[in-house]
Parts: C-alpha cells; sequence; structure tokens
C-alpha cells in the first residue's frame, strides 16, 4: 500500500497521559494504565471498544504488549511492539493506521510508558541481577554493531548522546556552528514548557545559563540534553469517519512517510553530513519530502506548528534542514530570535518536548499536537493551527490535520 493510499483515511480520536515526574515510585504498567483511561475518557470510548494495541515499550521498566493488555483487561484482535526509541513513534502510528485501514482492527491504542524510578546512574551501584536498569543498559550496549543510537562501546561511546555529539561536532565545524547558537532551542523549549502545567522543567533559561552548565559530551551541555523521568502517553487511532461521531474532536492523518533506513542515514543527522561532504552534496529535501506535502494536498509553507523529538537540542538542527524549513547548514541562524517560539514563524515543540516538559519518546509530542489542532492547548495555543507536521531528523513524518 503506498503512502498516499492512507491519506485522511485514519484519524486520532483521543489522548490520555499519566503524570510526569522525576520519581513518582509507579511501575511502567501502572502509567501506562493512567494514559489509557484518560484516552478513552477523552474520545468517550470503554475498554471493550478497543480491538488493537501498538507499544513502544522495552526500557527501563516496559513490558511486552500482550503482558500489558492482559493487566489492563483487554481483549485485542491485533497488536504490535517496538523498541521504546523516538524514531518509532511514527512507525508506531503508522502500523495503528495501516491495521484500522485494512480492517484488521476498529480502535487501536498507541502508547508509550517509561519508569525510570529506581534507575541507577553511572558510577553508582548497579541494581540486583535482574533488575531493569542494569539489564537494559547492557543489553542496549551489547546489541550487534553497538547501541540503536550511534553510540559503538568498542571506542568508547557508551551513551545515545555520544553519537548525538559526534554529529553535533561535525555539524558545528563544518557550518562554523557554536553552543551559544544552540541555547536558542532548550530556550524556546522551556518558554513553551513555562505555559505548560503537565511539564517538568518550567523555570525560565537563559543563555548565560546554558553556557554555565556542564559539558555532558561536547559540545552538548546539561541543557541540550532530555529529562530522566516517569511516565506515559496514549494516543487512539480509528477511521475518520467514525472519529467524527466521537466525543472529542477528531485530528486526522493527511499524510505520511515511514521510517528509511541505509548506509547513508545516521540517527543524528540528515543523510551524507560526512567527513568528506562538498558542498553539492548537502541535504535538500527531494522528492520524497515534497511528496509528503503533496499527499496532504498543501505546501510546506502551510504548516502551523512542528514537531520533532529532541531528545538533545542538537537534532532539531537537522531535523529543520531535512524537511526543507531552511537550508543545510542555516538552521543555527533561523532559530534565533524567537522564530521557533510561539508567536514566532514556526513554533516549534510549543509544550517543552523532551527537554523540558518529560520524556516519554515523542508520545507527549502527539498529544500535544492533537491538543493544538483542537485549539486545547491553553497558554500555549498557536492561533488558527490548521496543519502540524511532525517530522524527525530520521526521515519518518506525519502531517496531522484539524478537522473540517
Amino acid at each position: 500500500m503506498e503512502p498516499s493510499a492512507l491519506a485522511g483515511r485514519t484519524a486520532i480520536c483521543g489522548v490520555g497521559q499519566s503524570a510526569y515526574g522525576r520519581r513518582l515510585g509507579r511501575s511502567a504498567i501502572d502509567l501506562a494504565a493512567d494514559a489509557v483511561a484518560g484516552a478513552l475518557d477523552d474520545s468517550g470510548l470503554t475498554p471493550a471498544d478497543l480491538d488493537g494495541l501498538v507499544v513502544s515499550f522495552g526500557s527501563p521498566g516496559g513490558v511486552d504488549a500482550d503482558t500489558l493488555a492482559f493487566a489492563l483487561g483487554l481483549d485485542l484482535g491485533f497488536y504490535s511492539q517496538t523498541w521504546s526509541h523516538g524514531r518509532f513513534t511514527a512507525t508506531c502510528l503508522q502500523h495503528a493506521a495501516m491495521a484500522v485501514a485494512a480492517g484488521f482492527a476498529d480502535v487501536v491504542a498507541c502508547l508509550a510508558a517509561v519508569s525510570f524510578s529506581g534507575v541507577t546512574r553511572p558510577g553508582r551501584p548497579k541494581q540486583r541481577r535482574g533488575s531493569a536498569v542494569g539489564g537494559d543498559r547492557d543489553r542496549e550496549g551489547a546489541r550487534e554493531a553497538g547501541g540503536g543510537h550511534g553510540e559503538d562501546p568498542v571506542v568508547g561511546m557508551t551513551s545515545p548522546g555520544a553519537g548525538a555529539a559526534l554529529a553535533a561536532q561535525r555539524y558545528f565545524a563544518r557550518f562554523g556552528a557554536t553552543s551559544e547558537q544552540l541555547a536558542a532551542v532548550p530556550i524556546a523549549f522551556r518558554r513553551g514548557a513555562a505555559r505548560n502545567p503537565a511539564a517538568i522543567m518550567r523555570e525560565p533559561l537563559t543563555v548565560e545559563d546554558h553556557q554555565a552548565s556542564r559539558h555532558v559530551c561536547e559540545p552538548l551541555r546539561l541543557f541540550d540534553y532530555c529529562l530522566v523521568n516517569d511516565g506515559a502517553t496514549c494516543v487512539l487511532v480509528t477511521s475518520a469517519e467514525r472519529a467524527k461521531d466521537l466525543r472529542a474532536p477528531s485530528v486526522e492523518l493527511a499524510a505520511m512517510l515511514p521510517l528509511p533506513v541505509g548506509r547513508q542515514e545516521f540517527v543524528w543527522a540528515w543523510p551524507g553530513l560526512g567527513v568528506a561532504q562538498q558542498d553539492e552534496d548537502l541535504w535538500r529535501p527531494g522528492p520524497r519530502e515534497e511528496g509528503l506535502y503533496r499527499q496532504a494536498g498543501i505546501d510546506r509553507a502551510d504548516i502551523d506548528a512542528f514537531f520533532t523529538y529532541d531528545a538533545f537540542s542538537f537534532v532539531v538542527w537537522p531535523a529543520l534542514e531535512r524537511w526543507g524549513f531552511c537550508g543545510a547548514g542555516e538552521a543555527p541562524a533561523f532559530t534565533q530570535d524567537g522564530r521557533i517560539e510561539l508567536g514566532g514563524e514556526l513554533p516549534v515543540n510549543t509544550h517543552g518536548g523532551l527537554l523540558s516538559e518529560a520524556h516519554v519518546m515523542g508520545w507527549n509530542h502527539q498529544a500535544e499536537i492533537v491538543r493544538q489542532l483542537r485549539g486545547e492547548a491553553g497558554e500555549r495555543q498557536v492561533p488558527g493551527a490548521r496543519h502540524v507536521q511532525w517530522g524527525n531528523v530520521y526521515g519518518d513524518s506525519i502531517l496531522y490535520r484539524a478537522a473540517s
């Protein structure tokens, strides 16, 4: 099935979330139950209406989708599961949309839950054998060819931040970008979080604060890193027709592109950000990217807000460039002077993102997109929001459209 064949056939009919916090002391299943209950209440549906489940679980503290369905008392005809990586957020939603369009399910709950409570940190005693943290960290580092974020323990790169820092170093050297310019990204997201009662980090953040914070993995500083927290978010997918008859205003999945993989792809950069790159090889959006907007029958200029995975502030820059909002190497200048804040040319991650609201693998972003398009975002509402894009540096994307 071509991606365009799904355009406009499915919609989000409900969103829900648990509380977000640093140490809630609750299991991932417990948090997931709150998120599912909230989404059902939002839509006016009941657990008996759910016949599909797509889960982004795994670590930390996650469980298999069938275990979750058992714990929540769900009777399902379709379920699927991915790693709890942010780059699979759109993939989960796309699988749900395909299941609904193919008649495999009527209402699919898509969710993620994380529970970092009790997770050890480097330099602290490792948890007992079989615990969530030690095992997850060991398994991630033991994956063939290293971890899933560009890290490789063989050469001392033992965290996802190392992969992001590697791409950032290359980008800084190639385009003359600076850490002070990068500060604009976490500052913009913190200002959105200040308007968001659910956000964990709401205190003002300044360039001086950013520059005074320690390097974690150069050139990335403390405020360039996402939060470590507990929380869960659930998004319900059904047919566009059925969504119109439910309690909450529906939000259409107007267009989508799947996650690409290949030799030129690196999770923290657009394709080809390599050491031998010449000016003529710099990234430019091609037919694939431009086709996303054609699927929805709009132009890129019609996008009212942009949401992207922000485990590290740097990856926002190549994401903006990958989708053509600015040219290669132009994001450092593009993100200055409030341009990506509420009221700016292109509001980005208006809720605070992973940097300031919470780290729920990008699922909290999907809930915020829905609320923006319903006009329910309160003080952080983008006026007249009609089209919002979820677009990652990885190359996956979903275009959301407000119900007519």
